[in-house]
């Protein structure tokens, strides 16, 4: 990096001889970039103007910041306000609140059903309403941008005493209401995740309002399905049918075909989805490893299928084990182990390798990184994902160019959250910049050592701010609260 010395430089920031991936799936070409305050300034060739910071990037490349459009970061993005594990890789925005988890509306709970408690402890829900939580967020000045999401167990836990059947028409008239409040406050759409035992006892006739309601701000609807097992496809049939009445568009949350039994019916989904999408506005996000992660159930154990535990209340120290190793230890079967271990978290190892291949494929999937920034000893997908498509599904698996890897990341997620004048490298855009080596770039986190950033990733710019350089964060924080309008 070198600083220039003339007087009143029209620039802040010049990145030259860099090959530039603008994010619309076009191909690479050579330019200069220059910023400007927040804003990308210019491009093209800039080698005689004036800059206060020059940075030859010669044989790197320069792309939109990633944005992450499947994140658990919905306190990690205040309390841990650098965001290290996305800043490192290139994320420079989150979009948090999915799976039907959202830390607002709610007011320290007396108790945190699963999976609301993997965003933090009851004290970390002191939100009555999304206007407090985006106040909080905005003030908390994140390393990233920060895009949220209602979620539909939320608004259960505040809205109903028992959330084990389905609500009551009085019930669901409160929860539109909070729907209405957020989505005035700037909350960009609804998620649900009926998968959970908290949600599962909702149907259509409740989930219906919400989405409608949503739809009338221009939201999204964003569902973590009811079953990626057996039942995958009446489970899309179920979130098709809620979006398609209430008038939204629909968003698959990490779309998978888990179990053994089910491996290879990503064919059988994919078809349905492109029906389906000849009608509606239907997408879909997805991670790049064969494992989920979420709370450990007892009831999706067997004798089989590896499992990793993330973090277990009861026995913190079998953290970042395997459950047979544990129940082997403890001369049990792997479900009483998981009983006694829980309440938990735990790694699935239940994908097909094939199926990740052609759903990562598809043209409307894009990525989103599914983290759990509170697991003790969380899947490798927090630190790895996006450099991990680069290098395993472009460069080295060949699936798609890296031109299509980056706009899975940068202008499909832009356009499906309406982020306006982001996601793309253009002049007068948002300066959401990431620089990294196509040489290098690789994911570096592992199931046994997940605390790893990633290689290659050398520049990150939020907002034209310098947030990450050369494997070391910078001290200043440069993310903003993206409010829907």
């Amino acid at each position: 990096m070198a600083t220039l010395t003339n007087s009143s430089p029209p620039y802040d920031t010049l990145l030259t001889g860099g090959d530039l991936i603008d994010g619309t799936g076009h191909r690479a070409y050579k330019a200069d970039l220059a910023i400007k305050g927040e804003r990308i300034a210019a491009i093209g060739d800039l080698k005689n103007v004036r800059v206060r910071e020059a940075i030859d990037i010669t044989g790197q490349c320069v792309a939109p910041g990633f944005i992450d459009t499947h994140t658990h970061d919905d306190q990690a993005c205040m309390s841990v306000v650098h965001m290290e594990p996305k800043v490192s890789q290139g994320v420079t925005t989150v979009v948090v609140g999915n799976c039907g988890v959202s830390l607002a509306p709610l007011d320290l709970p007396a108790t945190l059903p699963e999976p609301i408690n993997l965003l933090g402890s009851r004290f970390d829900f002191r939100y009555k309403n999304f206007r407090s939580y985006f106040d909080a967020v905005a003030s908390s000045n994140p390393s990233t941008n920060v895009v949220a999401l209602i979620g539909h167990s939320s608004l259960r836990v505040a809205a109903m005493q028992d959330v084990d059947r389905v609500a009551q028409p009085g019930e669901i008239d409160t929860m539109v209401q909070m729907v209405d409040e957020a989505m005035k406050a700037g909350a960009s759409g609804l998620s649900s995740g009926v998968f959970y035992p908290i949600g599962s006892a909702a149907d259509n006739s409740e989930i219906i309002p919400l989405v409608q309601k949503t739809a009338e701000h221009g939201g999204i609807y964003a569902s973590h399905m009811r079953n990626e097992h057996d039942d995958v496809i009446d489970a899309m049939d179920e979130v098709f049918e809620a979006a398609r009445r209430g008038g939204s568009p629909l968003l698959i949350s990490h779309h998978k075909c888990a179990g053994a039994r089910n491996w290879g019916r990503s064919r059988e989904t994919l078809e349905l989805l492109d029906s389906v999408r000849k009608s509606q506005d239907v997408s879909v996000d997805m991670y790049p490893y064969d494992a989920a992660s979420s709370v450990l159930d007892p009831e999706l154990i067997d004798e089989a299928t590896p499992v990793l535990i993330t973090w277990s209340t009861p026995h913190p120290e079998v953290s970042g084990r395997y459950l047979s190793e544990i129940a082997q230890e403890w001369d049990c079967s792997n479900s009483d182990a998981a009983r006694k271990v829980c309440p938990a978290g735990a790694c699935y190892f239940f994908m097909s390798e094939d199926d990740i291949e052609r759903i990562i494929q598809h043209p409307s999937a894009m990525i989103g990184s599914d983290g759990l920034p509170m697991d003790q000893h969380p899947h490798p997908r927090l630190w790895g994902t996006f450099p991990r498509v680069i290098r395993k599904y472009a460069l080295e698996r060949g699936l798609f160019s890296i031109e299509e890897a980056i706009r899975k990341m940068t202008s499909l997620p832009a356009h499906r959250f309406d982020l306006h004048d982001r996601g793309t490298l253009r002049q007068g855009n948002y300066a959401d910049l990431v620089v990294f080596d196509p040489a290098t770039i690789a994911d570096r986190a592992t199931y046994e050592n997940p605390k790893q950033t990633a290689a290659g990733v050398n520049f990150v710019f939020v907002n034209g701010g310098l947030s990450w350089e050369n494997n070391t964060r910078t001290s200043t924080n440069y993310g903003l609260l993206l409010r829907h309008e």
